[in-house]
């Protein structure tokens, strides 16, 4: 039986791809290992996720100092706090495993001679692999430059959770989106609400700062939440519409074939965040259950 042909997808063909059959792979083990965390170190994605976390705690330290301790209605203040606070640990929560969860990395230098060879594949039958990484590819996988690994179903890479997403933290991803958005729109509607506040009653006496601290700290608040409502809903709108049609943000961008069986958009919603519908969809801290929509470890094309 005649060696598999080796192609190249989503990369340059350059004579270091063509000549895969000469090329030697560094020998490692074919089953994905699970590292205690995963994390990027990329200087941009770690400068991001930090200001990430620091922009939620600015706007934690406004709505607590300067709107909700000072306002003389108790349950106005409780109700709000939890409520905020509530959004702010899922946001926060939720952007931590979409940083630290594997994506769905493929092993890393496993096209080696003997391992394509131990596949026994039939007649007419080829692999994808990635001259970068040495990985055979998954149908529907691709290579990212950050992460340095081929990553199943990648939508994109984003600096602001320092990870690409794909495969295996998509709904951390979805889940951050959202709750970003939700905090923000819950801080413009208290920055409104605290500015009529104010103005009908004496402003030395609505804030436990100055005036004017409390005009800037308002203003930037606002101007924070409106910024992240609009990028955040945004976000999570593609990131729906890519799960419900089964066709990551690459593979939009790229127009490629769909070879893929077609699923229900329903369908498609249990495989990212777990079968059966519970409320455990919204909850960051629980990995979704896989029953339905996961692809095999490795697919061929004929």
């Amino acid at each position: 039986m005649k060696s598999p042909v080796h192609r190249c997808r989503d990369v340059e063909r350059q004579p270091a791809c063509l000549e895969t059959e000469q090329q030697q792979c560094v020998v490692v083990s074919t089953e994905t290992t699970t590292a205690p965390i995963w994390f990027i170190r990329d200087a941009c994605g770690i400068v991001c996720g930090v200001i990430t976390w620091l922009l939620v705690f600015y706007a934690e330290f406004v709505v607590l100092f300067v709107m909700l301790l000072p306002s003389k209605s108790l349950s106005y203040s409780l109700v709000n706090g939890t409520v905020f606070n509530s959004l702010a640990f899922l946001a926060l929560a939720s952007h931590f495993r979409a940083m630290c969860t594997d994506p769905g990395a493929v092993p890393k230098g496993n096209a080696t001679k003997e391992y394509i060879e131990s596949l026994q594949l039939k007649p007419g039958q080829v692999v994808y692999k990635c001259p970068k990484c040495c990985s055979i590819k998954p149908d529907r996988a691709h290579h990212c430059s950050v992460c340095k690994r081929c990553i199943r179903k990648m939508d994109h890479h984003c600096p602001w959770v320092n990870n690409c997403v794909g495969e295996n933290n998509q709904k951390y991803f979805v889940l951050f989106t959202m709750y970003i958005a939700l905090i923000s729109l819950h801080s413009l509607v208290m920055v409104v609400f605290h500015f009529l506040y104010c103005f009908e009653d004496d402003w030395t006496k609505c804030s436990s700062f100055s005036p004017p601290a409390t005009v800037i700290l308002l203003i930037l608040l606002c101007f924070e939440a409106l910024l992240f409502l609009i990028f955040t809903s945004v976000m999570f709108g593609t990131q729906v519409h890519s799960i419900c049609t089964d066709e990551t943000g690459i593979e939009q961008l790229k127009k490629e074939e769909r070879r893929w069986a077609k699923k229900t958009k329903w369908m498609n919603m249990k495989a990212v965040f777990g079968h059966p519908f519970s409320i455990l969809w919204f909850i960051p801290l629980t990995q979704p259950g896989r029953a339905h929509g996961k692809a095999e470890s490795y697919q061929y094309v004929v």
